[in-house]
Formats: structure tokens, C-alpha cells, sequence
């Protein structure tokens, strides 16, 4: 079978079977995604601190202070402070993939607690319902049974009636 695809010619390609899986270059590095996530967390949220803000700004003074006043052949960046700039960078390009790493666990864990809180609601609801439906039945029942109130008014009409029934009139 022949088709097309763009201008790329395609020969054999079922679209009813799945592609062959195509080898890696290089093996892929194994290592387990729960440990990392962890990880990653425990970073990302350290990150978010302001004990992070405050190392983060004493190594950069540190730095610029460092390579500004230190005598000339112990600075190892100069006044523009390129390689300063390129650890920044670093740290932003590893920091925001573990950021999002940290966030996406977080949604999985709120969308799992959120099913099992709405699976308890519908049982909640469930069990309320039953609970409604019990009430009303026994309402209804009770309403057809003789109170203990009743039955001392009829018990009284009846004790008046007899005695009137005694008297001569």
C-alpha cells in the first residue's frame, strides 16, 4: 500500500497498525519517577521560601561584592558578570521544570482527593436520602398508632359517657 503524506512518500504505512517503536541513540537513563517527583517536590518547595530569597540575595552580593573589591588575580568574573549571569540562568532553566514537576503531582493528588470526596458526598447523599424515606414511613406509621395522648382524651370521653349513662337525667 502506497500513500502520502505531505510530500514525503509513505510506502506500507497501515493506518490500522500501530508504528514499530524506534531505538534510542542512547540508552535511556532508569531511574524512578516517584523518588524524583519527591525530590523535585521537596526543591520546589524549598524554592518557594524566603529562606531561599535571602541565600539567593547573599550569594549574589557575595559574588559581586567578591569580584568587584577582591585583588585583580582572585576575581574570576569580571564587571559584567557573564558567568554570574549564565549560573542564574542555570538555576532558573533547572528550577521551573521542577516547579511544574512539583505542580502537576499536586493537581494528580487534588484530583484523586477529589474523587474520593465526591464519592463520599454521593454516599453521604445516598445515605441521607434512605434516612428521609425511613422518617416519612415512620411518620406515616406512627400517624395510624393511637398516642398516649389519645388515648386518655377517648379514655376520659368514655368515663364521661358512662357516668352520664348512671345518672338519672
Amino acid at each position: 500500500m502506497t500513500g502520502r503524506i505531505g510530500t514525503e512518500r509513505v510506502i506500507g504505512a497501515r493506518l490500522d497498525q500501530p508504528r514499530e517503536t524506534r531505538r534510542a541513540l542512547l540508552p535511556r537513563p532508569h531511574y524512578d519517577p516517584e523518588s524524583f517527583g519527591r525530590i523535585s517536590e521537596r526543591i520546589a518547595r524549598f524554592l518557594g521560601t524566603a529562606r531561599f530569597l535571602v541565600y539567593m540575595t547573599f550569594f549574589v552580593a557575595v559574588w559581586i561584592i567578591w569580584n568587584l573589591t577582591a585583588p585583580s588575580s582572585l576575581r574570576f568574573d569580571p564587571y559584567p558578570f557573564i558567568f554570574l549571569t549564565l549560573m542564574l540562568s542555570l538555576q532558573a532553566s533547572y528550577a521551573a521544570p521542577l516547579i511544574l514537576l512539583a505542580q502537576n503531582r499536586q493537581d494528580d493528588r487534588d484530583r484523586v482527593q477529589y474523587e474520593q470526596d465526591r464519592t463520599k458526598t454521593e454516599r453521604t447523599i445516598a445515605d441521607t436520602e434512605y434516612l428521609t424515606r425511613e422518617i416519612a414511613g415512620l411518620r406515616l406509621a406512627v400517624s395510624e398508632v393511637a398516642t398516649r395522648d389519645f388515648l386518655r382524651s377517648e379514655l376520659q370521653q368514655l368515663i364521661k359517657e358512662l357516668d352520664a349513662g348512671r345518672k338519672p337525667s
